[in-house]
Order: structure tokens, then sequence, then C-alpha cells
């Protein structure tokens, strides 16, 4: 931000991030691309956020729950072996995983929870 603040037109403000001028109600400055005003709240929670799709997760760990699938699909081998080894520790830690996966708190190797629903 090593530029003068210039002169700004009523339809126009500041980016908080890089200072470019852009219009007031802009939600993506064109220039830096952050998210702004409501959406900035959106955006920022899902940076650093697994990129394991949440919908393939709840999805294996559906079907296939009971054999740790869903742990081996996010990385957590030790653990998907062990539900592979105890049956999903007898199904009570399957509907566990279920239910974390679907609130949005299920974590990755990385320690990155899933919240993105996308297939890429």
């Amino acid at each position: 931000m090593g530029k003068e603040r210039q002169e700004i037109k009523s339809d126009e403000k500041y980016c908080e991030y890089c200072g470019e001028i852009i219009h007031k109600d802009a939600v993506v400055c064109p220039k830096c691309g952050r998210a702004l005003g409501p959406l900035k709240e959106k955006f920022e929670e899902k940076e650093g956020a697994s990129e394991k799709s949440r919908l393939v997760a709840i999805l294996l760990c559906w079907f296939l729950g009971v054999f740790g699938i869903h742990r081996f699909y996010v990385g957590r081998i030790g653990t998907g072996i062990l539900w592979l080894f105890t049956f999903g520790l007898a199904g009570i830690g399957a509907l566990v995983d279920l239910i974390l996966i679907a609130a949005g708190t299920f974590k990755d190797k990385e320690g990155n929870k899933l919240l993105l629903w996308n297939v890429d």
C-alpha cells in the first residue's frame, strides 16, 4: 500500500486488504481476490479446509464405515486399521464418525476439517 490515497467516488471504497479502489458493492476484490463484506466470514471459514470431499467421506462411512474405509480415504491409516479389525469399534465408532462428518467436525490426517462437499 505504498501509493497515496486517491479521491474516491460515492460508489467506491478501498479494499481492506490491498488498498485498491473498488466498487462499494463488490464482494470480492478484483485485484487481490479476497472476499469482502458478508462473504468474508464464509470464505475465511473454508480456509484450512481439507482437500478431501465431505460427500465422499460420508458415503464411504455410511456404506463401509464398519471397515474404516472413510478413515483410509482421509489418510488416517492407523485408526482405519483399528476400525477394520474391530468392525468400526462394534459399529459405535462408525456411527460417531458419520455424525462428525455430517456436522463438519471430522478431520483428515493433517488436522483439517472436512468442510467442502465438492467432488473434484
